[in-house]
């Protein structure tokens, strides 16, 4: 049996983890058991008591993933759970073949999930209600006597409760009783609303005396709150997923129900210092799963403490606490200023100390900025995901004007050759002046894009040697409105690496190829900036 993990909190209150399992049924999610691994080091560092980890026995992956966890993470907070069902009708826990998978898996905490709905038992497992009961007991029994801790789901709780309240308490009463550390009430289809949550767990805990937990889909957009309604209610046990990955719309986020209990509640749920790396930890799980993090997500999303109206801004200026709810830096996060056409004189001012450029409190000049950001942004640029090219924008007014160049372009053209065999080839030719010398560079592509950023390369690689670190990483296209589509706006947007970070660039033409092209350039020259070298005079 694997070691218990060692936490300097006390067992008054569980955060439980239930990514690996009931996460990884939402859809677009396939787990390797090198990705449960990594996100259970994840869980771990962000100090939850408890991972569970999935069903051995159930599948391959799974009891591997048992095998390898033991022997290759040395958890420091969390406790490993193994997740089984009880055993079969008319059968003995002592016998039942995944009841030993359980036991197998070394889990020193084992999640038993027991019907809780009367329907359930009678249609879904065919047996009678006293059977069930029967199975309940002897499962948590068994596993006691084994020396495990055990955890009992009660899968369908408030459904059942609805249909028939004496039952479904008589299933906790039957967990409970046989020596259940723990009763989960589960919200398993996701319908319930935080009022009836609140009700209901406070009349079970009354009734029954059992140590409740809660766990909730979020069906209704409710799993928070629900989460938070049966801690109100005298739950001391969460079960949460990072996220809210799970399957249909998902499951209580980890995340917000966590940084809730410690800042809103003042609960201890987390290690000293854990709660600050709650979004790194958050964006980390996310690029295991292979899912872009949620923008808008609370506490962690980049948009989280992302300001944008004017009137916003003023505030902030004054009091940032006027318009956050926390300060972002308790969960890892940072303010944001945007900038667009409801821009005022602040929020200017706000993004260019983001930035490092310093506005010196020159009224006029913060003016010149916010009437030039209203202007472009009425031509169809926007520079809310677009810092990059709007740093160059508050650079050229500070420099009254004169932009930032390390290179000046005379000509460009891009080439589409469309192939009797019904391939194509893309090349394109770039005329600049750069350092004084007239440059003619030709390349090709994959497209007419790619052929102009490779164009780019071959001109100024020479000149600017830090280019060959710079990578194309994302590139967007948007048609805004016009008389009609082939002849709208396009906005494109850019995102460029240089291997250290990451910055965002807009172009805005009536074709595609010259907004890329204007995105291009202003990629370059950020990149350039960034790198630390020096424009041309």
């Amino acid at each position: 049996m694997t070691e218990t993990a060692t936490s300097e909190l006390d067992d008054s209150f569980h955060v439980f983890d239930t990514t690996l399992r009931d996460g990884a049924q939402r859809e677009g999610i396939n787990l390797t058991v090198a990705d449960k691994l990594a996100i259970a080091r994840h869980l771990d560092d962000f100090g939850v008591g408890f991972i569970e980890g999935g069903w051995p026995g159930a599948n391959p992956r799974d009891t591997e993933f048992f095998a390898r966890a033991q022997q290759e993470i040395d958890f420091r907070h969390a406790q490993l759970v193994a997740f089984g069902a009880t055993r079969r009708a008319g059968a003995k826990a002592s016998e039942d073949p995944q009841v030993k998978a359980l036991l197998d898996s070394g889990a020193g905490v084992i999640t038993l999930v027991a019907k809780s709905h009367d329907r359930h038992v009678e249609l879904a497992l065919r047996t009678t209600l006293d059977e069930n009961l029967e199975m309940v007991r002897d499962t948590v029994s068994f596993l006691k006597d084994q020396g495990r801790r055990v955890f009992v789901d009660c899968e369908h709780f408030f459904d059942g409760y609805r249909a028939n309240p004496e039952y479904a308490k008589a299933v906790v009463r039957a967990a409970s009783e046989a020596g259940a550390d723990v009763v989960v009430l589960c919200d398993t289809n996701g319908g319930m609303l935080p009022a009836q949550v609140q009700a209901v767990v406070s009349t079970v805990l009354a009734d029954t005396g059992a140590r409740l937990g809660i766990h909730a889909q979020d069906d209704t957009g409710c799993a928070v709150a629900n989460t938070l309604a049966a801690v109100d209610a005298g739950a001391t046990h969460v079960q949460c997923t990072a996220n809210g990955y799970g399957e249909r719309v998902g499951n209580a986020n980890l995340f917000p129900v966590v940084a809730a209990l410690e800042l809103k509640y003042g609960k201890k749920v987390l290690p000293e210092g854990r709660l600050r790396e709650m979004t790194r930890i958050s964006h980390a799980i996310a690029e295991v799963v292979n899912l872009t993090p949620s923008t808008h997500q609370p506490y962690v999303g980049v948009s989280a403490f992302a300001h944008k109206a004017g009137l916003h801004a003023s505030a902030i200026k004054v009091d940032p606490d006027l318009y956050q709810h926390i300060d972002p830096e308790l969960v890892g996060n940072t303010m944001r200023m945007l900038v667009s056409d409801m821009a005022g004189r602040a929020s200017v001012e706000l993004k260019g100390k983001e930035l490092g450029v310093d506005l010196g409190g020159d009224r006029e000049l913060v003016g010149r900025v916010v009437e030039r950001v209203k202007e472009r942004e009425l031509k169809g640029y926007t520079y809310e995901a677009a810092d990059a090219s709007f740093e160059l924008l508050l650079r050229t007014e500070v420099q009254g004007g004169k932009p930032l160049r390390y290179f000046e372009t005379e000509s460009w053209r891009a080439i589409v050759e469309d192939r009797p065999d019904g391939t194509h080839a893309n090349e394109a030719t770039v005329k600049l002046w750069a350092k004084g010398e007239r440059i003619v560079a030709t390349a090709e592509g994959n497209g007419p894009v790619n052929a102009l950023d490779r164009t780019l390369r071959v001109a100024l690689e020479k000149i600017y040697p830090q280019l060959a670190k710079f990578d194309l990483v994302d590139y967007k296209v948007r048609i805004l409105e016009g008389v009609h589509g082939t002849e709208s706006t396009t906005r494109v947007l850019i995102s460029t690496t240089d291997g250290a970070g990451e910055w965002s660039t807009v172009g805005v033409a009536e074709n595609v190829i010259a907004a890329s092209w204007q995105a291009l350039e202003d990629a370059y020259t950020y990149g350039l900036l960034r790198a630390g070298v020096q424009p041309a005079e």
